[in-house]
């Protein structure tokens, strides 16, 4: 028996190691594990802490490109409205442009009525003019006022139509 207690003894002393072997084997699989998976959760969280400051700085790069492009835009509509005030500006300048050519054209024609107006006068008080209906007939027999021939000397002019 005591050969047999021996074998017992050292086939259970050598299961006991092999046992304590396993555990210890179990037992660093499972720590390498834990810290491999930290590891991992670490990276991750760094990951996730680099993306968000990378989409912080995209949305600050795209924020200060809207706030360009407001800036654009409000300068663009201020150049409208500056348009639109010179565009008015000019509307009631040529207006009052046209006014102006319109009494200017009105006395040169009250002028111009005015002097035929003296020279009917001074034909009808001139002894060597002859009048005909109040309109002065030339030696050729040419009726002043024809608008055919207009050669008046006393206007100075001369034109044929």
């Amino acid at each position: 028996m005591t050969d047999l207690r021996r074998r017992i003894t050292v086939e259970t002393s050598t299961i006991v190691w092999i046992v304590i072997g396993v555990i210890i084997v179990i037992a660093i699989i499972v720590i390498v594990m834990i810290m491999t998976s930290r590891r991992r959760r670490e990276a991750q969280v760094e990951a996730g802490r680099r993306k968000a400051a990378d989409l912080r700085q995209s949305a600050a790069e795209t924020d200060a490109a809207a706030r360009q492009r407001e800036a654009d835009a409000a300068r663009a509509a201020a150049a409208a409205k500056q348009a639109d005030a010179e565009a008015a500006q000019a509307r009631l300048d040529a207006e009052r442009l046209a006014r102006e050519s319109a009494d200017r054209q009105s006395a040169a024609a009250d002028l111009r009525t005015e002097a035929d107006d003296r020279l009917r006068k001074a034909d009808t008080l001139d002894p060597d003019v002859k009048v005909v209906d109040d309109r002065r007939v030339d030696d050729d027999r040419r009726v002043d006022g024809d608008p055919r021939v207009d050669d008046d000397p006393r206007r100075g002019e001369s034109r044929a139509t």
